[in-house]
This record gives C-alpha cells, structure tokens and sequence, in this order.
C-alpha cells in the first residue's frame, strides 16, 4: 500500500508542489494529472482494489486542493483530474473482456479534453470524453 500510494499520490503531490512557480500569472494554463474512475468514491459500484483506489482518491483530493491554492494567484490556471480510460497497457492484460484503448488514442483524448477546459473547469475530474466524474 505504502509503494502504491507513493506512486500514485504522493508523486504527484511533489510535482505539483512545484507546478505554481512554472504557471504564467495571467494567462491560460492546464495542468492535468491522470488518476483513474477507480479513484472515485462515488462512482464506486464494485470495491475492491483497496490500495489503488485509495491512492487515487488521494490523488484526487490533491489536485483539487492545489487547484484551489493555484487559483488564488493564477485566475487563468485550470488544474484537472482524469482518468484516461482503460489503456491497453500490461498493467491492463488481465482484464481481456473490458474494452481498452491504445496509448496514442488516450494521449489524443486527454489533450482534447484539456484543449477544452475553461477556469471554472478548475479542480474537477473528468474522463477521457470530457464527462465530469463523480468525487
């Protein structure tokens, strides 16, 4: 659990922590970190996977607090969460009957989410289709 958490949460904690100072003041900037849908405490229908979702719960509630401290001086800053989908990936080959897509196709779905986000988007969780996802 500690491994998985350190990964997937606390890594993403110490990038951000650095995030503000490379954010221009007044214009627009996206900053997007993947967690995953598992992450989501609502969305949560199957349990299971207790260190991986809790990590990235975690991770959740990390970006949205550094996207509410981003935005005390950066107005124009929008920080997100996503969850890309199920990319075809080894950590995925265990699961043959769930619908997966490629690296390439979540890269391009996630920067087009990003390309449309607005500030009032800022500390949200969207998937890979622009759909909020549940906390």
């Amino acid at each position: 659990m500690a491994r998985v958490f350190a990964v997937n949460a606390i890594g993403p904690a110490l990038v951000l922590r650095h995030i503000p100072s490379l954010l221009p003041l007044k214009e627009r900037a996206v900053v997007g970190v993947l967690t995953a849908r598992v992450g989501s405490i609502g969305d949560n229908g199957f349990g299971g996977w207790y260190s991986y979702r809790a990590s990235k719960a975690a991770a959740n509630q990390i970006v949205r607090t550094a996207a509410i401290e981003i935005a005390r001086k950066r107005k124009n800053a929008i920080v997100v969460a996503l969850h890309p989908g199920t990319v075809a990936t080894s950590f995925t080959d265990d699961y043959p009957n769930h619908p997966k897509v490629s690296p390439e196709a979540a890269a391009k779905n996630i920067l087009a989410v990003l390309d449309g986000l607005e500030s009032s988007d800022t500390g949200n969780f969207f998937d890979w289709a622009a759909r909020p996802v549940p906390w």
